[in-house]
């Protein structure tokens, strides 16, 4: 009698992942993994980090039991998973690879619907879900016909995100998925990532080589170490601000800079005094000055003394209160001439500039939280 799928947990309740003492040691000796105990938290993004060959894909592919653990225990829930069928754990666990890892003979939506259909799910119905899993990942519908090699690299990606979310699966492994993609293209589907999660709040547990990359997705990080062990499991801020040992210190980087990745805009100052208008005539100033159109869109930066709109400098970077973090109003400050920060609104209205002292004072308030 075939035993029940990893679906058993319930697809509207995000399963964590709890590893007890999980080693995984190959025949010629060499150890994978060795050791681990960790939980990865219900409806959390856990991400792995750390370099090459240090065990974060093995312990990920440990999950669905791609790779057997050597010893140890794996729960997923509440139940262990070597008591769930192997083909049937697979199909109700989402997997996300690099370069997407779609079938080149199947359309779009078929892709999509694999899943559910080995599950036994009509594949009327399994197509039509999948059309809404385009619209969900941000894909248009015109593109459920077309083949994988019709599509980017960034669409083939979101086509491999929604085959991984077709079964309603409790968890979700992502193992690098982002990594071949351009980094425009990459910072998109983040965004999207997160919107997702915000939305549906699988547990993702997700391998990555960069630190940036692990700090904007993470609720909490996993530093993995050569040798197979956990060098440090945290919260980005504890991470960042408290490092277990050199070596987490070391593979963070510059993690003053990576901090401010973490700290919202939300609270910070800002002044509208020095804004004019496109159609405003020019009287000399001793100060910088931000000139914006009718729809109080930034346009130049007017320099003191100057009296001519015209030979202004362009705006080239702005941030949204609250939605960009404290690193983003960092950009704008140094992108300006003025050495002043750009804040505006999601309609991309300007609210203000925001000068040193009031950088000063929204970093002090957040280090002064974060240490608490």
């Amino acid at each position: 009698m075939t035993k029940p799928a990893v679906r058993a947990h319930s697809a509207e309740t995000p399963a964590s992942v709890t590893f007890q003492s999980v080693t995984k040691r190959y025949p010629d000796g060499t150890i994978g993994v060795d050791g681990i105990d960790l939980v990865c938290e219900a409806g959390k993004i856990t991400v792995f980090v750390g370099p090459s060959g240090c065990g974060k894909t093995t312990t990920l592919r440990m999950i669905n039991r791609m790779i057997s653990p050597s010893s140890g225990t794996i729960l997923i829930g509440d139940r262990d998973s070597a008591t769930f069928d192997e083909a049937q754990l697979r199909r109700g666990i989402g997997y996300v690879i690099q370069n997407a890892g779609l079938f080149p003979h199947r359309t779009v939506i078929d892709n999509i619907a694999t899943v559910p259909v080995l599950l036994g799910v009509n594949r009327r119905e399994a197509r039509a879900a999948a059309m809404e899993l385009l619209e969900r990942v941000g894909l248009d519908a015109s593109l459920a016909k077309k083949y994988p090699y019709q599509l980017s690299g960034g669409q083939q990606q979101r086509v491999g995100v929604a085959r991984a979310l077709a079964a309603d699966p409790p968890v979700l492994l992502m193992d690098e998925p982002f990594s071949a993609i351009d980094p425009v293209v990459r910072a998109e589907l983040q965004d999207e990532l997160l919107r997702l999660q915000r939305e549906i709040g699988k547990t993702v547990i997700f391998v990555t080589h960069d630190m940036d990359e692990a700090i904007r997705l993470a609720d909490r990080i996993v530093v993995f170490q050569r040798g197979g062990t956990i060098a440090q499991s945290d919260t980005p801020e504890r991470l960042l601000i408290e490092p277990a040992s050199p070596f987490v210190r070391d593979f963070t980087g510059d993690s003053g800079i990576k901090w401010l990745s973490l700290m919202s805009t939300e609270q910070i100052a800002s002044s509208s005094s020095r804004l004019v208008s496109e159609r405003d005539s020019l009287t000399p100033s001793d100060e910088w000055r931000l000139s914006v159109d009718d729809a109080g869109v930034a346009q130049y930066w007017i320099a003191p003394g100057q009296v001519e709109h015209t030979l202004a400098t362009p705006c080239r970077r702005t941030f949204v209160v609250g939605l960009d973090p404290m690193r983003a109003a960092l950009d704008s400050s140094l992108m300006s001439p003025a050495g002043l920060a750009v804040a505006t609104d999601e309609s991309q209205r300007v609210l203000g500039l925001v000068d040193f002292a009031q950088f000063d004072a929204a970093i002090h308030r957040y280090r002064s939280t974060a240490h608490a």
